[in-house]
């Protein structure tokens, strides 16, 4: 079991976290504020230097089966580095998303997978005409060349066998 820290040693450390927070704030991205667009179906988030960026609320890991009441309560905590939804007990990590990560490894697999799935009308054809084809082509397996010392220790071992 873990030993618990003391008042002292709480106290101790946290100019070491207000200085790791400051450097963090400077260097990282962080949301001034974020909301639920209905009509796009995504949350946009407006970073502090100006910038925006939006993602399909559907992506996010615990957003998928929500409502858009639900997702419309999306808070900012954390300094601008968390988006939280306490009612979906769903959170995102800003920097996170940023860099295109939506949840856990778990979560991001999942996404991978479904989005192999996607059958687009062009993918369908393609795959029909294919089909008709005989399917994919197999290929062909070629023997590796041989050098000439192998050629010719081949040659003197089938000689020596006759």
């Amino acid at each position: 079991m873990a030993d618990i820290p003391t008042e002292a040693e709480i106290l101790a450390q946290l100019p070491a976290a207000r200085e790791r927070e400051r450097i963090a704030a400077e260097t990282e991205p962080r949301a001034a504020s974020a909301r639920y667009d209905r009509r796009s179906g995504r949350i946009v988030i407006e970073l502090m230097n100006g910038c925006m960026f939006a993602f399909p609320a559907a992506h996010g890991q615990g957003l998928r089966e929500a409502t858009a009441r639900q997702l419309a309560t999306v808070e900012v905590v954390s300094g601008g580095s968390l988006l939280i939804w306490d009612e979906l007990d769903a959170a995102l990590s800003v920097p996170g998303l940023l860099a295109g990560v939506f949840g856990s490894k778990t979560w991001m697999r999942e996404l991978g997978r479904l989005g192999g799935q996607v059958q687009t009308e062009a993918k369908a054809r393609a795959a029909r005409e294919n089909g008709k084809k005989g399917g994919r082509p197999k290929k062909a397996r070629t023997e590796p060349e041989l050098s000439t010392k192998d050629q010719k220790r081949r040659g003197s071992a089938r000689r020596q066998a006759a």
